[in-house]
């Protein structure tokens, strides 16, 4: 514009997918049926002006437009077929297109506004600004939209009786178009800073920020919701129209800089964070509002419609158009959806607290930095972090009945509606050491050496987009008030090493080696209570989740309630007939378990993986003057491409290791059934355990 103003326009536009598979893990089968392609459109339009308007004063302004068309379709859509499992055993063999996949569809449209301006005063440079961000979300998320069927065996598949179905749809309509969220919620920040120049050698840093979350659309009224949760919260009642309007949050910030010697600096500063964007999980309450939305279960925990006992006989079932299994839904399940009441249920919902608050973590920092005798650079830093008002979900229908043996609770009346709130007491910490060494050399070569401990802890881990999942996908003793725990995302000790060279071999075309090395801990593994065999109607063995039922937990997919280790001679534990008791406590003991107690979640980890990647890549000659040419070649987990037994990784399983399959006799006591073994160790994560070799060509210009 001229040399005191200048604007900038940026238009992007981006199309891109691959192919991912659902199930993963060594105990799981996917059939191609299964995966799924991931994609995104993506366009974004950003105008902005640059301003200076005096020499101690500039502004920025910028508007920016943002459209996501984000897709999850399977690969096998066209064909209309369900999701089935099958259970061999040891393996669960998977056909059809997954449950999360059948109707899942998001766009967004995010449009922001930022104007910001930069003063300088002296000793002072003083930012400040507002931004604004508003999103419009559509929200298509209906899982076993087509169905899922589980069988328990090879022979029940090939017969069609299956152990359990599932078919959510749209009441009245059974389409799950009629089920999509759409909603808007906006986000107004203001904030203000002064990097203050004491002298030479020390900074400070005073900042202020406050956000406010701001939005008119609430999810559908449901009547019988509010009606069933009338007394909760003693008395104040619960509704399912809770959103973040109106919510805010202040965040004061600290921060400084001093240079000790011409060699050493010391930073650090502390303040308060957000905890992270509820958003995605705020969006679950808009499609789960119990009135459109109709989840059927027919299951041993739950039969939503009767058909005459399980397993139920597909090829002697009425299907949707006499449809062959797989291709249609039960008629009874399509038309209880169909019948469904129009003033909701209380079950099945996702609602949000009224007295929900955005998550906070307070920052405390402090580090380090020395140019070394030699030049090795030394950094050195350290941060904690307490959590405050983390999310979790929780849910209200259950009822504390009594305790087990080991003084864990027992629930009744649990109904799959879920209340997204914030954890009441202790959220949890982290903290966090790291130590780096590196040196350049005049020759071409550079070195880079690191240790991280990291000790984190946290009450849900959240690990999902979706309310169910983040419920049921943590091991607890309690599920409603699980406690702090280690983080699922914890890695306690981990080691790197960079390795650089570059040299001319050919003058003018640089050519560069990096290895890069890692070798971390295994990240936590928690051990939990099991299934027992007993037979089944048809005098065949079944494995039964009789300690989830007895706990009121049966409807979370099993094997979460946190193992109850026993003392020497505990009173609380009797062994059966079959259990391997010596196995057993040899597991206790290498494993490290303190007796007469409930093992902690993630209380072991998992063993140690080396990962060592090789990258080597030549400059060449380019077309054009300004254009750049080079091939590489690459290869990931060289360890593995060398010896199939080296960079695997192995970890436990994403939940939890059931190792012993108990129960709980008439004397209150448990009965130690069977012992499964010591082999979670040997799990192993296959795209991280395999070596990949790559070669090619890059041109930019």
């Amino acid at each position: 514009m001229n040399e005191d103003h200048r604007a900038a326009f940026t238009y992007n536009w981006n199309d891109g997918f691959n192919i991912s598979e659902s199930d993963t893990g060594t105990s799981r089968l996917s059939f191609d049926g299964h995966f799924y392609e991931r994609g995104a459109e993506i366009e974004t339009i950003t105008a902005s002006v640059y301003s200076d308007w005096t020499s101690d004063f500039s502004t920025e302004l910028r508007i920016g437009k943002t459209k996501l068309d984000n897709r999850q379709i399977s690969v096998d859509a066209g064909t209309g077929f369900s999701e089935m499992q099958i259970n061999l055993g040891d393996t669960v063999v998977y056909l059809g297109p997954d449950d999360s996949r059948q109707s899942n569809d998001l766009n967004w449209d995010n449009t922001t506004f930022k104007l910001a301006g930069t003063y300088l005063l002296g000793d002072h440079t003083i930012t400040g600004g507002i931004e604004y961000e508003d999103l419009d979300v559509f929200n298509l998320f209906v899982q076993q939209s087509r169905g899922e069927y589980r069988f328990n065996s090879i022979d029940d598949f090939r017969n069609g009786l299956a152990g359990r179905i599932f078919y959510n749809n749209a009441a009245g309509t059974n389409d799950p178009n009629d089920i999509a969220a759409s909603f808007s919620f906006a986000t107004t920040t203001f904030y203000l800073q002064d990097d203050w120049y004491v002298n030479d050698d020390l900074t400070l840093l005073f900042g202020l920020r406050y956000d406010r979350w701001s939005s008119d659309d609430r999810p559908r009224y449901n009547e019988a919701f509010e009606t069933e949760y009338a007394d909760y919260n003693n008395g104040q009642g619960l509704t399912n129209t809770g959103n973040l309007d109106g919510i805010d949050l202040w965040q004061p910030r600290v921060g400084f800089n001093y240079v000790l010697t011409d060699d050493m600096e010391l930073h650090g500063g502390f303040g308060l964070y957000s905890g992270g964007n509820p958003n995605v999980w705020v969006s679950n309450a808009y499609s789960n509002d119990g009135v459109i939305q109709v989840a059927t279960t027919v299951a041993p925990w739950q039969q939503d419609v009767d058909f005459g006992g399980l397993p139920v006989d597909l090829f002697n079932t009425p299907l949707v158009n006499n449809a062959a299994p797989g291709y249609g839904i039960p008629q009874a399940l399509y038309d209880f959806v169909e019948d469904a009441p129009t003033n909701g249920s209380a079950n099945n919902v996702v609602a949000v607290d009224p007295n929900f608050e955005v998550p906070t973590e307070w920052k405390y920092a402090l580090g380090l930095t020395y140019l070394a005798p030699g030049d090795y650079l030394v950094q050195a830093d350290i941060l904690y972090t307490d959590k405050k008002d983390a999310a979790t979900y929780i849910e209200p229908s259950r009822e504390i009945t009594g305790y087990g043996p080991d003084g864990r609770p027992r629930y009744d009346g649990s109904n799959s509606t879920f209340l997204l709130t914030n954890v009441d007491g202790d959220s949890g910490d982290a903290t966090t050491l790291s130590l780096a060494v590196s040196k350049e050399y005049d020759f071409g070569l550079d070195v880079s050496v690191a240790y991280a401990y990291n000790d984190s802890t946290d009450v849900n881990p959240m690990t999902s987009s979706v309310a169910y999942s983040n419920f049921v996908n943590f091991a607890t003793s309690d599920p409603n008030n699980p406690g702090a725990a280690t983080s699922n995302y914890n890695i306690p000790h981990r080691f790197t090493l960079r390795v650089g060279y570059k040299h001319e071999f050919i003058d003018g075309y640089t050519t560069r080696f990096n290895v890069f090395a890692s070798a971390n801990e295994g990240r936590g593994m928690s051990y939990t209570f099991g299934d027992v065999p007993r037979l089944d109607d048809n005098g065949e063995i079944e494995y039964v989740d009789v300690l989830d039922q007895f706990y009121g937990d049966d409807n979370t997919g099993g094997g979460r309630q946190l193992l109850y280790v026993p003392a020497v001679d505990d009173p609380n534990v009797v062994y059966g007939p079959d259990f391997d008791l010596d196995a057993f406590n040899a597991f206790i003991s290498s494993e490290g378990l303190g007796r007469g107690k409930i093992a902690s979640r993630n209380g072991t980890n998992g063993d140690w993986w080396t990962k060592v990647d090789v990258r080597i890549s030549q400059e060449l000659p380019a077309f054009a003057e300004g254009h750049r040419a080079s091939a590489f070649f690459v290869i990931e987990n060289l360890g593995n491409l060398l010896n199939d037994d080296w960079g695997v990784l192995k970890q436990g399983n994403f939940v939890s290791e059931s190792v012993v399959g108990a129960s709980i006799n008439d004397d209150g006591q448990y009965v130690y059934e069977e012992f499964f073994g010591a082999d979670q160790r040997d799990n192993y994560s296959i795209g991280a355990s395999l070596w990949e070799v790559r070669v090619g060509v890059s041109y930019r210009f």
